[in-house]
């Protein structure tokens, strides 16, 4: 059980590597990470150039949790997650930006998340 285990751990560092290898965010355009747990989504804009985070949102913060309905499903909660953080990103003056899946398949949470940041006004 354990082997199995390691080996996941494994081949979903080489796959984040990959990712990371190709996306790298600037001043001029950085870096929307997206990462989600089984219960939560979280996102960041970070600059790589300075190693600083500009902006970041999760499901499971105070001032994202007042916005989110209790009945939502997951993938809702992503998309409203995607829309909170592209409207602070716009407040800090931020349009574009590119993405960073991580690990994950461009699928389900991670597009949803995706698609409320393009609703949002962000441009990736």
């Amino acid at each position: 059980m354990a082997d199995k285990n390691i080996q996941k751990a494994k081949r979903a560092m080489r796959r984040r590597r990959k990712v990371r290898g190709i996306v790298s965010g600037t001043a001029d355009r950085p870096r929307l990470t997206v990462c989600k747990s089984l219960n939560n989504m979280f996102a960041q804009i970070i600059d790589d150039e300075k190693a600083v985070t500009l902006v970041a949102a999760s499901s499971n913060s105070k001032n994202v949790a007042e916005h989110i309905e209790a009945d939502k499903n997951k993938s809702q909660v992503a998309f409203k997650v995607g829309e909170i953080i592209a409207a602070e990103a716009k407040a800090k003056g931020i349009e574009t930006v590119v993405f960073d899946r991580n690990r994950h398949a461009y699928h389900g949470r991670i597009k949803a998340l995706a698609d409320g940041a393009r609703k949002g006004g962000l441009k990736f």
